[in-house]
C-alpha cells in the first residue's frame, strides 16, 4: 500500500504510481531476467524508437544516465579543454557538472525571473563577451521549455549547436514542438523522481542529425562501433535492459501521467489565486504551448519558515535549488561572486517545490492550500 494519506503529503509519491502498473512491468521484466540479457539489446532498441517518436525527432540513443546524456552530448560536439559553454547558474549540478567534465570551462547566463529559463537576452551579452563559446546549454527547468526560438536565433549566425537539458521536461512543448527536438541534441534523465522515471537510473538522448547519432551510439560504448576498434575516447553509459523494460510500459502511460500533473497545477492556482498570499504562482509563458509540471514551484516569502511549517504539517517540500552554481564551492576558481547573477541568487532565497504527481488527491491538495493560508494567517 501507498505511505500517502489525506494527512501524509509526501513530495513524491512513487509507490501509488507502482501500484497502478505492477503486473504490467513484471509481465515485461521477468522474461529479460529468465534469459539474463541485461544490457543494451531489443529493450534499449524498442525504447529508443518510441521515445524518437514521442519526441519528434529521428534518432534516441540510451545511456545509463541523464548526467551522462550531457556528457556525451557535450563530446560528440567536440566540446574539450580550452572551450566555453555557455549555461545558466539556476539547475541542478549535472549541468555545468558535464561541462566541467569535458575540460571545458562553464559560463553561466542568469534567468528570467517569469520562468526560472534562460535569459535571451542575458545571453546576447554574454555571447559578446564568450563569440568564441563552442555551445549552449539551456534547461528547460521544471518542465517548461526555455525561450529556444530566441537562443536559436543567438546561436545559429554563430555556428554555435545548443544542448537542451531536457532532464525534466519530457513532453513539454514549445510552440507546439517538443523539448528534445529544437537544437542539436536533447538531453533527458529517467531518474525516478522524473515524470518518466525508471526504477533506477537511466538516461536518452534525442538528434535529427544521423552523424550525431552514429557517434553517440559509439561513445556510450567507449568510442566504439565495431567490437575492439575505437574511434573516440568514449565511455561506459550504457541503459540497462531492465529498465528499458520498465520506461516502455511507463511511456505508454505518460501522457495521463502528465494530464494530472497539469490538472493538479491548474487546480493549485485556482485554489490559491485572490487570496493575497505572499507567494507567487507559476506563470506559463506565451512560448510554453505544454508544461508538464516535473515541479510546481512557488516563490514566496520566509521561505525557510514556510517550510518548516509544512514539514510540522506532515507536507512535503524541497527547494530546487539553494545556492546557485557560480556559488558553488567546487567553481570557485572560475571567480564567481554574490550579485553577478541577482535572478537566480534571488530564486535560491525564496523558491519552494510543492506536491504535484498525479497520484496526488483533491483532499491532499486542500490540506496544503489551507495550510499555506494557515502560515500567511489569510
Amino acid at each position: 500500500m501507498s505511505i500517502a494519506s489525506t494527512h501524509t503529503v509526501p513530495l513524491l509519491d512513487l509507490q501509488a504510481q507502482h501500484e497502478s502498473i505492477r503486473g504490467e512491468v513484471l509481465e515485461a521484466i521477468l522474461p529479460l531476467i529468465d534469459a539474463q540479457r541485461f544490457i543494451l539489446g531489443e529493450p534499449v532498441e524498442k525504447l529508443e524508437r518510441a521515445v524518437a517518436a514521442y519526441c519528434g525527432t529521428a534518432h534516441a540513443i540510451g545511456c545509463a544516465n541523464g548526467t551522462d546524456a550531457l556528457f556525451l552530448a557535450l563530446l560528440a560536439l567536440e566540446v574539450g579543454p580550452g572551450d566555453e559553454v555557455l549555461t545558466v547558474p539556476f539547475t541542478f549540478f549535472a549541468t555545468a557538472g558535464a561541462v566541467v567534465r569535458t575540460g571545458a570551462t562553464p559560463v553561466f547566463v542568469d534567468i528570467d525571473p517569469a520562468t526560472f529559463n534562460m535569459d535571451p537576452a542575458r545571453l546576447e551579452d554574454a555571447l559578446k563577451r564568450h563569440p568564441k563559446a563552442k555551445a549552449i546549454l539551456p534547461v528547460h527547468l521544471y518542465g517548461a521549455c526555455a525561450d529556444m526560438d530566441a537562443i536559436l536565433a543567438l546561436a545559429a549566425p554563430r555556428g554555435i549547436p545548443v544542448v537542451e537539458d531536457a532532464a525534466q521536461a519530457i513532453g513539454a512543448e514549445y510552440r507546439g514542438r517538443r523539448a528534445g527536438s529544437l537544437g542539436a541534441i536533447g538531453c533527458f534523465s529517467f531518474f525516478p523522481s522524473k515524470n518518466l522515471g525508471g526504477y533506477g537510473d537511466g538516461g536518452i538522448l534525442t538528434t535529427n542529425d544521423a552523424e550525431l547519432a552514429a557517434r553517440l551510439k559509439a561513445l556510450r560504448v567507449h568510442g566504439s562501433r565495431e567490437k575492439y576498434i575505437h574511434e573516440w575516447a568514449g565511455i561506459n553509459s550504457r541503459l540497462d535492459a531492465l529498465q528499458a523494460a520498465v520506461l516502455l510500459v511507463k511511456l505508454k502511460h505518460l501522457d495521463a501521467w502528465t494530464e494530472g500533473r497539469r490538472a493538479n497545477a491548474a487546480r493549485y492556482k485556482e485554489m490559491l489565486a485572490g487570496l493575497g498570499l505572499p507567494a507567487v504562482l507559476p506563470r506559463e509563458a506565451e512560448h510554453t504551448t505544454r508544461h508538464v509540471y516535473n515541479q510546481f514551484v512557488l516563490r514566496c516569502e520566509r521561505r525557510d519558515e514556510l517550510r518548516a511549517f509544512l514539514a510540522t504539517e506532515a507536507i512535503g517540500t524541497e527547494v530546487y535549488y539553494p545556492l546557485p552554481l557560480h556559488l558553488q564551492k567546487c567553481f570557485a576558481a572560475l571567480g564567481g561572486r554574490e550579485g553577478d547573477h541577482p535572478v537566480s541568487e534571488a530564486c535560491c532565497k525564496d523558491v519552494l517545490a510543492m506536491p504535484v504527481y498525479a497520484e496526488l488527491t483533491a483532499a491532499q491538495m486542500s490540506r496544503v492550500c489551507g495550510a499555506l493560508r494557515r502560515f500567511y494567517g489569510r
